[in-house]
C-alpha cells in the first residue's frame, strides 16, 4: 500500500499548492492554463488510445458500456458525492459547484490509465512501488497545475485514488489472473478515451458524460476474456 500512499500524498501536496498559487493569477490566466491542460489531457488519452489492436472490442465496449453507464447514471452520483463533499468542506472563495466539477474531473484522470492498475498489482504481488512512485509525481504535478485553476477540489480526488488503488493492491493476487496484456492494452485503449474526453470537457468543446461511459473498461475486460 506504500505505493498508493504516496501517490495520494503527493496529489494532496500538489493540490495544496496549486490552491495557494490560483489566487495570484489573474482569471484570463487561468483560462489559458485550463485551455492548455485540456490540451495535455486530450493528448495523453490519444497516446493511450492508438495502442489498441482490437479496435471493434474498443467500439463495442464504448457502446455497451455507455448504455450501462446511462441507465445506473453514474455521473449523476459522482456530481451528487461532490456537491455533498463540497457542502462539507465548505469551501470559501469558490462558486458552488467548481469544487464537485474538479474532484470529478481528477479523479477520473488519475484513476483511468494503466499505472494505476498497473502499479498497484505491482505493488500488492512484488512489492515493488516504483510505478506508483513515477505515477505519484506525475500526479502531484498536474495537481499543482489543476488546483491552480480548478480550486480545491482537486485534493479530493487523492480520496478515490487511494481506495481504487489500494482495492487493486489488497486484491491483486486475483485481478494479475485475469490481466492478460491484451486486456492491458485494450483497457488502456478505452480509457485513453475517456481521458480526451476529459480534455474535451476541460477545454469546454462539448460536455461528454464521462462518469456514464465508465462501464466500458469493464466491459472491455469481459469481451477480451470471452473474445479476446
Amino acid at each position: 500500500m506504500i505505493g498508493t500512499i504516496i501517490n495520494a500524498v503527493a496529489i494532496i501536496l500538489g493540490g495544496l499548492l496549486g490552491t495557494i498559487l490560483g489566487d495570484r493569477f489573474p482569471e484570463k490566466v487561468k483560462v489559458t492554463v485550463v485551455q492548455g491542460l485540456g490540451l495535455t489531457v486530450l493528448l495523453i488519452g490519444m497516446q493511450m488510445a492508438i495502442k489498441s489492436e482490437k479496435i471493434i472490442i474498443v467500439i463495442i465496449s464504448i457502446a455497451v458500456g455507455g448504455i450501462l453507464g446511462e441507465w445506473i447514471d453514474i455521473e449523476k452520483y459522482l456530481m451528487k458525492l461532490g456537491n455533498w463533499i463540497e457542502k462539507k468542506v465548505k469551501t470559501v472563495g469558490q462558486k458552488r459547484g467548481n469544487v464537485a466539477v474538479a474532484f470529478v474531473r481528477t479523479s477520473l484522470i488519475y484513476c483511468v490509465g494503466a499505472m494505476a492498475i498497473m502499479g498497484a498489482i505491482q505493488d500488492g504481488i512484488n512489492n515493488d512501488p516504483s510505478t506508483l512512485f513515477a505515477k505519484a509525481v506525475i500526479d502531484g504535478v498536474t495537481a499543482i497545475a489543476f488546483a491552480a485553476t480548478m480550486g480545491f477540489g482537486v485534493i479530493l480526488s487523492a480520496i478515490p485514488v487511494f481506495i481504487y488503488q489500494g482495492i487493486l493492491t489488497i486484491t491483486a493476487s486475483w485481478v494479475e489472473v485475469i490481466m492478460t496484456p491484451t486486456i492491458i492494452t485494450e483497457m488502456t485503449a478505452t480509457g485513453g478515451l475517456l481521458i480526451m474526453a476529459i480534455g474535451l470537457n476541460v477545454m469546454e468543446v462539448i460536455q461528454i458524460k464521462v462518469g456514464n461511459l465508465l462501464p466500458s473498461i469493464y466491459i472491455t475486460i469481459l469481451l477480451v476474456y470471452f473474445f479476446g
